[in-house]
């Protein structure tokens, strides 16, 4: 049987009138309490809705539509709106305004101006495995494949009213953090545990859940928690996603079962991938870690569904995540909707005006 899968999906709250982010969150969620799981986040922008754990995708995508829907149905009768875009488009967010937590206030004494561009939002995606232990095995397969999650998912090129350059700005401006990004490489269980006590002595980790890390154990679940993607403006790009992602761990743990620690990629070539997948997204070339060379985007995506057809086949999800990647190869991921609505006549209000009408579509 295939591993359950429990979504986390954070979005911005805007005000409809000004298409600027607003710091309501907290009348969104007071609006949106009594009908589903949604909770605050470290920026009064921020909401983020949950689905409990599901084996089923298709059932996971019922979900995550009723959760978006039911979100933004509690935005609107606050007058607001929600939109699913990894940064914001425009508004005035430096310094962040942070939630109501004395977690967050000690983050932002240890953390300082790191915390100014801190309201970015992302899909994370937690699969079930029998202890932290093997997740963190499961770790040093994803690495490889992280990369070309970011360009699948890539959906913020706009933030505060510039044009970045990048497809996801969210990867780059998240890169800044001491404990982010693709996660080391740890030939042992006890060099991982020796690494998180060095960052807890250096004073780069508050406790286990400031490590930030784009696959990581979960701190509080049995799951390996999956965190490098932006939020996808379309719900069946997200489910396509997930589809691949869980696909990538069960490979992973057939792998660490039969003894393999995975492929120890270093550090700065994956860095050097992340930088050219968020900036050119599913457009142009991309990195091969394992070669060392450029290759087509599109490519190191067709080359991640064969390495995991199996798995995939396995859950009864093929059809579903191939045609899938198919649609997100053909028209681009997120990143690519929002330029092209502002290709249209260069105003970012139609660009948020549009994510609006999407993140519910």
């Amino acid at each position: 049987m295939a591993p359950l899968i429990g979504i986390e999906e954070e979005y911005l709250v805007v005000d409809p009138r000004t298409r600027y982010v607003t710091p309501r969150a907290a009348e969104v969620l007071a609006a949106a309490t009594d009908v589903l799981d949604v909770a605050h986040e470290i920026t009064r922008f921020q909401v983020e809705a949950r689905t409990p754990p599901s084996a089923d995708l298709g059932e996971l995508g019922v979900r995550l539509r009723a959760a978006r829907k039911e979100v933004a149905a509690a935005a609107r009768s606050c007058g607001l709106a929600v939109v699913a875009s990894g940064i914001p488009v425009l508004g005035n967010v430096v310094p962040a305004p942070l939630s109501d937590d004395a977690r967050y206030e000690q983050g932002r004494v240890l953390y300082r101006a790191l915390q100014d561009e801190i309201s970015i939002c992302a899909l994370h995606v937690h699969v079930d495995v029998p202890d932290e232990e093997t997740a963190v095995y499961v770790g040093n397969h994803l690495r490889p494949w992280l990369p070309t999650l970011i360009a699948l998912a890539a959906n913020s090129p706009f933030f505060v009213g510039r044009d970045t350059g990048y497809a996801s700005w969210r990867v780059i401006s998240w890169g800044r953090w001491p404990v982010s990004g693709a996660p080391p490489y740890f030939p042992s269980f006890a060099d991982y545990e020796l690494a998180l006590r060095a960052l807890a002595e250096s004073g780069a980790l508050m406790d286990p859940k400031t490590v930030f890390w784009d696959a990581r154990p979960s701190p509080k679940l049995p799951t390996v928690e999956v965190r490098v993607a932006d939020v996808p403006l379309d719900v069946s790009d997200s489910l396509t996603i997930i589809g691949l992602i869980r696909a990538l761990v069960v490979t992973a743990l057939a792998d660490v079962a039969r003894g393999d620690r995975g492929l120890p990629v270093p550090s700065e070539v994956l860095r050097a991938a992340y930088w050219r997948a968020a900036r050119d997204g599913l457009h142009g070339d991309s990195l091969d870690v394992r070669a060392g060379t450029l290759v087509p985007a599109p490519f190191l995506a067709r080359r991640l569904l064969d390495h995991v057809r199996q798995a995939v086949d396995e859950a009864g999800d093929l059809d579903f995540v191939v045609e899938g990647l198919d649609r997100l190869l053909a028209r681009g991921s997120g990143a690519t909707r929002q330029r092209r609505v502002h290709a249209r006549d260069q105003n970012l209000h139609h660009v948020v005006d549009d994510l609006i009408e999407a993140t519910v579509a």
